[in-house]
């Protein structure tokens, strides 16, 4: 059975593969917690000095596997009135995901990712949180939460709208809309585009000549590029309202419609 998440050493670069192609590279609970656990290592492992995030396949990731949102809103949905009563709420429990955009955010080992096709949701979002980003021509970037009744996530409310404004950031917010590769080149998402056929080569280099660089130099250098106080604040509430809307009719519409392929009725709840 293939892993769906690969994890190689080479030159003092740890290289991070998504490797379940056949689900479009979405990402599970286990997923996340592999990425983390690499990442981690990375801040630990002195022989590590830089870090390549990419994938395998035509797209690098479908964002999060829509089968445990589904399982979350249901359960979050049951949960609501015992957590009414009193009971502990699961907004306290740091999930996967969590743990994962913590570890990006927390993370002072420069990372580079290598994007491939479509990025949906956080396979834009974490990109906010990368040092260096290559991008192939038919690279999309989307951040369609409101489609599924859900609000952004890993702060991009705050550093997409930073990088790319507030009326563009609602329209891939709000209505789904993408960003393609020339864009998100132009509007700072990303450094350059490059060839399918050598994405994950150049992705390599970028990392080889940055794990070359005085790690003490780069460490202060990146430290000081990224506000972490008020990115993790933004995190913070923006998991509140997650969990919340994943408990919402909305949400348990959303996704019903997506398992019975129709289009949601989201006028019911008006």
């Amino acid at each position: 059975m293939a892993q769906d998440i690969v994890i190689a050493e080479h030159e003092g670069v740890l290289t991070i593969t998504l490797n379940r192609t056949a689900k479009k590279n979405a990402l599970t609970n286990e997923m996340y917690d592999e990425l983390a656990d690499a990442l981690e290592r990375a801040e630990t492992d002195r022989a590590i000095r830089a870090v390549v995030l990419r994938s395998e396949g035509d797209t690098f990731t479908a964002g999060n596997d829509l089968a445990d949102f589904a399982e979350q809103s249901a359960g979050r949905g049951a949960a609501a009135s015992e957590e009414a009563a009193g009971q502990r709420s699961e907004a306290s429990e740091e999930k996967p995901v969590q743990r994962y955009i913590r570890a990006l955010v927390d993370s002072s080992t420069p990372i580079v990712a290598a994007v491939q096709g479509k990025a949906v949701g956080i396979g834009t979002t974490m990109l906010l949180h990368c040092d260096y980003v290559l991008l192939t021509d038919d690279a999309q970037l989307s951040t369609p939460f409101v489609n599924l009744a859900l609000v952004p996530e890993a702060a991009s409310s705050r550093l997409l709208t930073q990088r790319i404004g507030h009326v563009r950031a609602f329209g891939m917010f709000a209505l789904g809309e993408a960003l393609d590769a020339q864009s998100a080149v132009a509007d700072g998402v990303a450094n350059a585009i490059v060839p399918a056929d050598e994405l994950h080569a150049r992705a390599h280099e970028i990392a080889v000549r940055l794990a070359a660089q005085p790690a003490g130099s780069l460490t202060a250098t990146k430290r000081l590029m990224r506000d972490v106080g008020p990115t993790l604040e933004q995190i913070d509430a923006e998991s509140a309202l997650f969990i919340e809307r994943l408990g919402s009719a909305e949400a348990l519409e959303a996704f019903t419609a997506f398992r019975e392929k129709r289009r949601p009725d989201f006028a019911q709840f008006s």
